[in-house]
């Protein structure tokens, strides 16, 4: 039996190939974005602030 050529085999791996490699990507970018945005929370700007000047403090006679 007679082997196929490499360009075929070739030709039959590029189109998986280059879709993996799109998701991949793609998967990186959405996972950065995941990243800063999960950020945005831990940064204290969407936290409401807290006045303490008008409560007494306990370690203040």
């Amino acid at each position: 039996m007679k082997r196929p050529p490499v360009n075929v085999w070739l030709s039959l791996a590029t189109a998986p190939f280059l879709l993996g490699y799109l998701g991949v990507k793609n998967a990186q970018e959405w996972l950065i974005k995941f990243g800063e945005s999960s950020e945005e929370v831990f940064r204290g700007e969407r936290l409401p602030l807290i006045d303490f000047r008008d409560q007494p403090s306990e370690y203040e006679e």
